[in-house]
């Protein structure tokens, strides 16, 4: 874990804050102050430290790398994402066509729904919580045991699963995009060197392809690519301890995280922890315990946290983290820091024509009904 002070530029001292902190009237002071000449009234403000540009290169490092086993992203077509947004939001890829993915992975609401468990078919709650889809195009796998390698695998699982989107199957599936003639255009449109366009396995591609999509940037990105006034003199403090703590350990890369798995309770044995993790995709025991390491960015606007939503806030979270995974007890300024660094991860959303509901072709007669089981 790295414990070495790496950027000495972050010191109080040197950002001419050291004498804030005890800075008190005296019993004696008088009530009022004495007037103070005009000329002096209004001083410019001291110029800001000028960051060490090698410290800042080493602590970058940490967020540029990407997974080992990383391999090239897919080329989509406008065609292919087109589609994909209109299937994102398409609640008759579900049984009784009042779930979409869009449910649960609110687009404007940073992916989420906010739920610890979310609402699936006939209101069936699942055992763990709905992650974020953006940014996840370069995680190391989806879903928090890692059981699909790739996006496209990820969107076929929830139109399956009985507790969520509960489909039959992939050709009812299929009927149901096929009785659609503006659906059967805009597959071909797609896929056009495919003799069979509507396929379970082509709408999940193109699911796959809107969702590479959905990436956000932040402050912190400024901040990396060289303006160091993109982050408040909190948030450089709490990024100077996020990664002197060891948290870059796990959360590292461009989506400061994603990149791992990693057992909950590294360090110490992790309270009433019952799920088996990354054990139930593998059946290996050494997986036992582990979960896909989440991305922190927009970590401010996605709780509630963990694989189960079990703990309701931020600074909650980072006490745990910093407890349970690296053996630390954190004291109140360093957690307060820590956060104010996680919330300049909060980036900027897609513009609304793109991740708001577009028209949805209307159903015909041979469009299956929902079924009221």
């Amino acid at each position: 874990m790295l414990r070495t002070r790496l950027l000495p530029w972050f010191t109080l001292s040197a950002l001419g804050l050291g004498t804030l902190a005890g800075c008190e009237r005296s019993p004696e002071a008088p009530a009022t102050p004495a007037p103070v000449p005009a000329a002096a009234a209004v001083k410019p403000p001291a110029p800001p430290a000028v960051p060490d540009a090698a410290a800042v290169a080493k602590l970058a490092s940490h967020f540029f790398q990407a997974p080992r086993n990383e391999a090239p992203l897919p080329v989509d077509t406008e065609a292919q994402v087109a589609l994909g947004r209109m299937l994102f939001h398409e609640p008759r890829l579900s049984k009784n066509h009042d779930v979409s993915c869009n449910t649960c992975h609110g687009l404007d609401t940073f992916g989420v729904d906010n739920k610890a468990l979310s609402d699936g078919h006939r209101g069936q709650k699942g055992s763990r919580n709905s992650p974020t889809v953006y940014n996840a195009a370069r995680h190391i796998a989806q879903f928090w045991d890692g059981r699909a390698a790739t996006l496209e695998a990820q969107a076929e699982g929830p139109m399956m699963n009985p507790v969520e989107m509960a489909m039959p199957g992939a050709k009812h599936v299929e009927a149901t995009l096929s009785s659609m003639p503006e659906y059967t255009a805009r597959f071909r449109a797609a896929f056009p060197k495919q003799s069979r366009p509507v396929t379970l396995s082509h709408a999940a591609r193109a699911l796959a392809a809107f969702e590479r999509t959905l990436t956000t940037t932040s402050r912190f990105d400024r901040f990396l690519a060289g303006e160091h006034a993109a982050l408040s003199v909190a948030e450089q403090r709490g990024l100077e301890a996020f990664v002197t703590t060891g948290c870059t350990t796990c959360h590292n890369g461009p989506a400061v995280g994603g990149t791992s798995f990693q057992k909950l309770g590294l360090v110490e044995e992790y309270p009433k922890l019952t799920d088996a993790g990354r054990f139930d995709a593998t059946k290996n025991e050494d997986d036992r315990g582990f979960f896909r390491v989440p991305t922190l960015r927009n970590v401010e606007k996605t709780g509630p946290y963990l694989h189960d939503g079990s703990v309701e806030d931020l600074p909650t979270m980072v006490r745990l983290m910093g407890r349970y995974q690296l053996g630390r007890t954190l004291k109140d300024g360093e957690v307060d820091d820590m956060v104010a660094f996680l919330k300049s991860l909060t980036g900027e959303l897609p513009p609304a024509e793109h991740i708001s509901a577009p028209p949805l072709p209307p159903s015909t007669k041979r469009t299956p009904k929902p079924d009221p089981s």
